[in-house]
């Protein structure tokens, strides 16, 4: 793939991850009843006070470095955890809602791809 599509999926993904980020605060798109196991587990989010404000703060951040280019591979590292744990909680509890959390998945992977030198330092023995 050429180097603006790989970044044309980076952007989109920074969109994606601004916006979902934002409805965590804003809630401007309506949530329909989630599944049972899925309720369960995002009522124990929801619980604890912290980490929803939290998601947010990090996703917003990493869309923004998403669609500027600047500091994406470091915004990966801190948010691969989070859209792992979104795309585990759809993959069990939610299969017929992971495409979004799929699709920034495969778009950080192209970004560690695309930036795979800049993690030399990380994995050198």
């Amino acid at each position: 793939m050429t180097s603006k599509v790989l970044l044309g999926i980076q952007v989109i993904a920074g969109l994606m991850l601004i916006v979902f980020g934002l409805n965590k605060f804003l809630h401007f798109i309506p949530m329909g009843e989630p599944p049972a196991g899925m309720g369960e587990y995002l009522g124990a989010l929801f619980k604890t006070g912290f980490i929803f404000p939290v998601i947010a703060v990090i996703e917003v951040t990493a869309g923004v470095a998403f669609v500027s280019n600047k500091f994406a591979p470091l915004m990966v590292i801190i948010l691969m955890p989070i859209i792992v744990n979104a795309f585990l909680a759809h993959l069990f509890l939610d299969p017929a809602g992971i495409g979004a959390a799929a699709f920034i998945l495969i778009a950080m992977i192209i970004i560690i791809v695309r930036n795979f030198g800049r993690y030399r330092e990380i994995f050198k023995p």
